[in-house]
């Protein structure tokens, strides 16, 4: 029996075979601050080098026979990574075949050290820095309306003693806006989505019953709409915002906030949901179909099956909360998992088809738009702004043969050329190399002509068109949150349509065929998202208008019966063995590598793989497709592979085999490769 006792650390490195709890002993100088969840400093090799990790679990016994090492520092007193947040990293990994370390890095924002002194400075005997909400607080928090839930069902969410079964819901939010009261700070009111507002207010209500609350979004927009309309019920260091544009001091202080031991809202983007959060009441997800909420980074795990996991560790509320459900949160519907809240039909909004625009000299020709929708978008221009969503930014986004129609690609890396502005040079959108005019490879021409018009070609023919109207571009390139009301017409992207107060006097939905021929399985529940979010900035009675699109996702979106749609479209991916029906997971490295990585599978039921095929010289990729009851021994497998490729001692290079679970791009073409 050892005298000293014994850390089990989880290191900090990405490689597989490290990805494991690390033990070893704690010397007396260093006992009193080393506690579960603070970082530490370990040797690795005999102390040959120095590896940064954390200190997850003390235990008087160890598990290792032979010697052990010291803990070599302490690097700070904060408990940065609490007991849940770890069971929750480890978890995922399993899941996703990854490292637990890879999702703690996301968890924990980077060390800043004045600020986490300042707060370990802060903190009084019982780790708070101040007092919970106060009674007038608790009291507005506790009124705070929710339209889109029935009141029995909010009763439930907040009220920690219902079973975890009634406390799941997936709410199907009207596309329209609501107004919050003015603030006051500023004294404006606020208008925001009634689906975000409802969120907010049920966070509220949970922080009033002394529990903590998380809301994750899938951008910067909706984060500012949520901080905003917080501050209109909660004091602000009740709100601890935890999303990295705000820069890493901000993020650093939202965090230690978070790891306060008095209720908190936590918002964010994606990496919220795995934010500490004392006695978690509630976690709620809006537009969860979006994929900014699929992490990037490995081991590429989805916040939405975060926050399942960390619903079933915690017991806390569940809320799935878009304008469009998503076909993985219909699957969890159907199988009884999510109780669904859907508006009633009167209260759904409704979204006109109308043929698309033929040709013309006329400005609504030139500009898309048919004679229904320019003359919605006149009569509404002399109440107020109108909102015009296209599918690509820039000029000409896309140039084609004008003889044979392929696509113009550059001479250089093979990308897909276009015109970013008016007068520029066509130039390549992945180098950025100038695109002179060149024969086709095809027919030999040498005339262009664009697929398409972006967003900066349709607002200068819409500023030729209405003389004296204000025209706004906004696109990745040209951001606007907010605008003022007024003759203003707005032609935006998909996913960067600013607000205006009082909403919009007319939507057109512009491109809608395009995007509809996008070669992704996810294109119609993706167009109707973008359309059904658009549409959710018009006022009440404003008319919104898709082009150029009809059969059945033109009947939904008219009929308001989207979730019906929906539903089909899973059934079809059922009958087909495509996600969410079934998972899946894509293997990627040398041909002898993944041809070793996939033997294990071969034998399993309820498993099939597509491939390999060739990626290039020397590398290849496969799909495997797996019930979710093989998730698990899938997964075990391929992390299996993962480690023996890394250790391998006969591979004289470093492996590049590579396993990514629920990968959302595995049955999509890139769009910038598909047919023009």
């Amino acid at each position: 029996m050892t005298a000293e006792p014994i850390a089990r650390v989880l290191i900090d490195s990405p490689l597989p075979q490290l990805d494991r709890l690390l033990e070893y002993r704690i010397p007396a100088a260093l006992d009193r601050d080393a506690k579960p969840g603070v970082r530490v400093i370990v040797p690795l090799r005999g102390g040959q080098r120095q590896a940064k990790g954390y200190l997850v679990d003390r235990v008087a016994e160890p598990s290792f026979a032979g010697i052990l090492t010291e803990i070599s520092e302490v690097v700070s007193a904060a408990r940065v990574l609490t007991p849940e947040v770890a069971r929750l990293a480890r978890r995922a990994a399993d899941r996703a075949a990854g490292t637990a370390s890879d999702l703690v890095r996301l968890a924990v924002p980077a060390r800043q050290v004045r600020i986490e002194k300042a707060w370990l400075a802060a903190l009084d005997a019982h780790g708070r820095t101040g007092p919970g909400l106060d009674p007038s607080d608790t009291a507005r928090a506790a009124q705070a309306a929710v339209t889109t839930i029935p009141d029995d069902i909010v009763a439930r969410l907040i009220d920690t003693a219902e079973p975890a079964t009634a406390r799941r819901v997936a709410v199907t939010a009207p596309a329209r806006l609501t107004q919050l009261p003015p603030s006051e700070i500023d004294g404006n009111p606020l208008w925001l989505p009634v689906g975000l507002a409802d969120l907010v207010a049920l966070a509220a209500r949970t922080l009033a019953a002394g529990h903590s609350a998380i809301i994750a979004v899938p951008d910067y927009r909706d984060l500012d709409l949520v901080a905003d309309a917080a501050a209109r019920l909660l004091p602000p260091d009740a709100v601890a915002r935890v999303d990295a544009g705000r820069g890493n001091a901000e993020r650093y202080r939202g965090f230690l906030r978070a790891l306060e031991k008095r209720p908190t809202l936590v918002i964010g983007t994606r990496t919220a949901v795995t934010a500490p959060a004392h006695r978690l009441g509630m976690i709620a997800i809006w537009d969860d179909g979006d994929p900014l909420h699929a992490e990037q980074h490995a081991p590429g795990v989805h916040a939405r099956d975060l926050a399942l996991l960390r619903h079933d560790d915690s017991g806390c509320s569940l809320v799935l909360a878009a304008h469009t459900r998503s076909a993985e949160v219909q699957r969890l519907v159907e199988l009884g998992y999510l109780t669904a809240i859907t508006p009633a039909r009167a209260a759904r909004r409704r979204i006109r088809p109308t043929a698309q625009a033929t040709g013309g000299d006329d400005p609504g020709a030139r500009a898309r738009i048919p004679s229904m929708a320019w003359r919605a978008a006149t009569e509404a221009l002399a109440e107020g702004a109108v909102l015009l969503q296209v599918a690509r930014p820039g000029f000409d986004p896309r140039l084609v043969c004008a003889d044979c129609g392929d696509p113009v690609r550059c001479r250089t890396c093979s990308g897909p050329v276009g015109v970013r502005r008016a007068n520029a040079s066509p130039s390549c959108h992945w180098c950025g190399a100038i695109a002179p005019a060149a024969p086709c490879p095809r027919c030999n021409g040498t005339r262009r002509r664009p697929t398409l018009p972006g967003s900066q070609r349709t607002a200068d023919e819409l500023g030729r068109a209405f003389p004296g109207a204000r025209v706004i571009v906004s696109d990745g390139e040209h951001t606007h949150q907010r605008i003022a009301p007024g003759r203003t017409i707005v032609v935006a992207t998909r996913g960067a349509e600013p607000l205006v107060d009082g909403g919009y006097r007319a939507v057109l939905l512009l491109d809608g065929e395009r995007m509809l021929a996008r070669d992704s399985l996810r294109v119609v529940e993706d167009c109707l998202r973008w359309w059904q979010n658009a549409a959710a900035l018009a006022s009440d009675d404003a008319p919104v208008l898709l082009v150029g699109v009809d059969g059945p996702v033109a009947s939904a979106l008219a009929t308001g019966t989207t979730d019906e749609l929906i539903a089909a479209e899973l059934a079809d991916r059922r009958r087909l063995r495509f996600p969410p029906a079934v998972r899946s997971a894509t293997v990627t490295g040398t041909a002898d590598e993944v041809r070793v990585a996939l033997q294990p599978l071969s034998g399993l039921s309820g498993v099939d793989v597509l491939g390999p095929v060739d990626r290039g010289p020397g590398a290849a990729r496969a799909i495997v497709r797996f019930d979710y009851a093989r998730g698990a021994d899938v997964a075990r497998e391929l992390r299996a592979a993962l480690v023996a490729a890394a250790t391998a001692r006969a591979q004289r290079r470093r492996s590049t085999l590579r396993a990514r679970l629920d990968d959302p791009s595995a049955f999509d073409l890139s769009a910038d490769d598909a047919p023009a």
